[in-house]
């Protein structure tokens, strides 16, 4: 049976798993209430889990070193509770071939190479690149969706990224490119690095090496 998260515990990881943000991009993370995120990110901070900084015009919160180990603490001790570890693992093992071949696609996206130049940029003038790496990604996305769902079957928090990935792909088919990789919108790139994020939390993974 799935679980649902303390309000606690996901406040803190939206924080990880966003990297730096606002309180209401951090409430919409995982749905929760804006006052109940601030008491919590302001909680968070008193006990020197998280950071507010405010720099060139952006303001939002992050992680410390102290929040991310009590972050996978929590983590742990859900996953433990939940009798979900052995499935998680099994799902982290599916997802790194997937993981390579979306890589792949973002570099496509990014470069098509030249006679000359192996780094050339993609200036997106030849329709039949494109569409081959968003064909790419759509094999990606399908592939994705059982992987969320047996997620989302221990944990509820793991819910979403299948449905937010195809509405990136949807955006970038109707000729918005940008949802392939931005960083600033939740793009195909980012809703895949922050599941990345996810999973390497939850498992205590290190990221370089997974």
């Amino acid at each position: 049976m799935t679980r649902d998260s303390a309000p606690d515990l996901l406040a803190l990881h939206a924080v990880r798993i966003s990297g730096f943000a606002d309180t209401l991009v951090l409430a919409r993370r995982f749905g929760l209430d804006v006052a109940l995120t601030a008491e919590l990110l302001a909680d968070g901070a008193a006990r020197g889990w998280v950071e507010h900084a405010d720099f060139a015009g952006l303001a939002g919160w992050s992680l410390t070193e102290s929040g991310r180990a009590e972050n996978e603490r929590l983590l742990a001790a859900e996953l433990d509770e939940a009798g979900g570890e052995g499935e998680v693992r099994a799902v982290h093992r599916e997802f790194l071939p997937l993981n390579a071949r979306l890589q792949r696609a973002c570099t496509d996206w990014q470069l098509r190479p030249a006679e000359g130049d192996r780094l050339a940029v993609n200036d997106h003038r030849d329709p039949a690149w494109d569409a081959r790496v968003l064909a790419g990604l759509a094999a990606v996305g399908a592939g994705l969706g059982p992987l969320a769902g047996r997620l989302t079957a221990v944990l509820t928090r793991f819910g979403g990224y299948d449905t937010r990935f195809a509405t990136a792909l949807e955006r970038a088919r109707a000729g918005d490119g940008g949802w392939v990789d931005r960083t600033d919108v939740d793009s195909c790139h980012r809703v895949w690095f922050e599941l990345h994020e996810d999973l390497v939390a939850t498992l205590r993974l290190d990221r370089g090496a997974a």
